[in-house]
């Protein structure tokens, strides 16, 4: 008995004053702070380090492979003990705690400051708590809830409280922030929130939710603001010397000067993607390439005939690439490319290949007949990544937490579930792939450009157009989460090339290379390897497997459960 109280006491003196960080101490005391406007600012500073703003990881979805790996999601594992979890929730309500605080102390200062400055501090206030709670009760359900500062003892009273009167509140601080938040700021350097970053990420939380009318409603808002247009050149937006887009509606910047960066071990803030810059660089150029876009994202890029490869006549299964979305060749790297200064080609025999550094060729370290722990399937990211990332290993492009072409596409979603399909609807995922082939919206025949159909085949459409647009932007989970194909995806193999020798044996000296055969995309987008498995042209490199009778909510971190009685566990954990 004495060890069990001096370990709860241990419990409680470790976590009581950090998991719902009730007393932010790095602001100052709330006795002496909050009591001018350069405190106040600094303060509203804070609540947007980029720490703080942690996305989820495409690790967890059916676009990202780690060779033979899985993680704790996909192979269903997960618990009260899962880190990504525990700090995604910490994270949370550290945030909630600091903007609640800054709330409570406003009134010091209302009547020494303007109104209009006192509700631009609320407005922005209540947006990151809005957006924290959003982030909570899309992985959590119903989670802890309070609106204001509380002390150890009020901390543990509290138990779970519904998530639908929480997502209420959330709309509330929402509307208000939307209504007193500026389109702009004058200072175009400033990373507070705007009032189309209120409105688009209203938006999200209610498309996550399902409440349709109310997120068509608030991106057709966003839209309406005419403040945003999508960036001319796909492909570009992402690399680092792309700043503070236009189409950027949510965006904090890293700055290696200032420490915010990627480097080769990892991002400085939690995406939990294990984002180092030489897990994604190849071989050629320094790189590891242990983390890749799976066949299944590459197989969900329709061909330019707006058709998806099992249905096109443009498909061709030894040049995979040709005549597809140019999206797919701006996200994973084309075969006999340049890129990172060397001509990229994972081909078995192309045991040299072509720098452009040197102008000479030189071993093919992406090909595994040379490095047999190069890219297990021969796909590679580009998404983003460019020489910057390959010099020194360290870049610090712009963190985009929401950018108007997501804007564009949840509106279209949202009408689409409400069946009010019109030409805005169709205008809305026009635009978005327009971009893509680098036309105007008008140009019809320049791209696939898509027409009023049924509200199933509308669903399919921009489901696809969400995957095409936003692989590797921490999107892909909620999205699998929220159709409930998490369960149907990710119990599903990863798939690969055969090891070298088989690889020629039976599909290079066939003259059966890059696949052997046109796999098969059902009605939700998902590939079906399985009979160029049984036929012995590729290899299972892992199993996926997810639990749909728990896994579509996250469990409460453990430690939260042995400090509070009052918090109950999620079912099945």
């Amino acid at each position: 008995m004495k060890v069990i109280i001096t370990i709860s006491i241990i419990f409680l003196t470790l976590f009581s004053c950090t998991d719902l960080n009730l007393n932010p101490l790095s602001q100052g005391s709330s006795d002496n702070w909050y009591s001018n406007e350069t405190e106040i600012s600094m303060s509203i500073n804070d609540l947007y380090s980029i720490d703080f703003w942690d996305r989820d990881s495409d690790s967890w979805t059916d676009d990202w492979m780690n060779r033979t790996s899985t993680t704790e999601i996909t192979n269903a594992t997960i618990n009260g003990q899962f880190s990504a979890g525990s700090e995604m929730w910490n994270s949370a309500y550290t945030c909630i705690a600091r903007a609640n605080t800054i709330l409570d102390n406003l009134p010091k200062v209302a009547e020494t400051l303007p109104s209009a400055l006192i509700n631009l501090y609320e407005a922005n206030a209540r947006f990151v708590r809005a957006s924290k709670y959003a982030q909570l009760i899309s992985h959590w359900g119903d989670v802890v809830f309070y609106t204001s500062a509380l002390n150890i003892e009020e901390s543990f009273a509290l138990g779970r409280t519904d998530k639908e009167i929480i997502l209420e509140s959330i709309y509330e601080d929402y509307d208000y922030a939307a209504e007193f938040l500026p389109v702009q700021y004058e200072n175009s350097e400033n990373e507070w929130a705007t009032k189309g970053a209120a409105l688009g990420m209203k938006a999200r939380i209610a498309l996550y939710m399902g409440d349709f009318d109310i997120a068509s409603d608030a991106a057709k808002a966003c839209i309406d603001l005419e403040a945003y247009t999508l960036y001319p050149d796909f492909g570009e937006l992402f690399q680092s010397s792309t700043r503070n887009a236009n189409e950027s509606i949510f965006n904090l910047s890293r700055s290696a000067e200032l420490g915010e960066f990627i480097n080769d071990w990892g991002a400085t803030q939690n995406d939990y993607s294990g984002l180092g810059t030489k897990f994604y660089i190849t071989r050629n150029a320094g790189g590891s390439t242990s983390k890749n876009p799976t066949w299944d994202l590459f197989c969900s890029f329709l061909c330019t005939d707006g058709l998806p490869i099992d249905e096109s006549p443009l498909f061709n299964s030894r040049e995979p690439f040709k005549n597809r979305d140019p999206r797919c060749s701006e996200t994973i790297v084309e075969f006999q490319t340049e890129h990172l200064g060397y001509m990229f080609q994972p081909h078995p025999d192309s045991v040299t290949c072509y720098s452009f550094k040197s102008g000479t060729y030189v071993q093919n370290n992406d090909t595994r007949t040379v490095a047999q722990f190069t890219s297990y399937n021969g796909m590679v990211w580009k998404k983003g990544i460019d020489e910057d990332w390959a010099d020194d290993y360290v870049t610090d492009p712009d963190y985009i937490i929401l950018r108007y072409a997501d804007v564009l596409l949840m509106y279209a979603e949202a009408k689409i579930e409400l069946n009010e399909i019109d030409d805005s609807v169709i205008n809305a995922i026009n635009t978005v792939r327009a971009r893509a082939y680098g036309v105007d919206v008008s140009e019809t025949t320049s791209y696939p450009a898509v027409e009023i159909q049924s509200q199933a085949e509308l669903r399919r459409i921009v489901r696809t157009e969400r995957r095409m647009e936003f692989a590797l932007e921490g999107l892909r989970y909620m999205d699998l989460i929220r159709w409930r194909l998490a369960e149907k995806t990710l119990n599903l193999p990863n798939y690969g090339m055969l090891d070298v020798i088989d690889l020629k044996a039976n599909v290079v000296d066939k003259d059966l290379w890059f696949f052997p055969a046109t796999p098969e995309v059902d009605e939700d987008g998902v590939t079906d390897f399985e009979p160029l498995f049984q036929a012995g042209f590729v290899r299972v490199l892992n199993q996926k497997t997810f639990d749909a009778s728990r896994q579509y909510l996250w469990p409460i971190p453990s430690k939260e459960i042995l400090i509070n009685e009052n918090i109950v566990q999620n079912p099945g954990y």
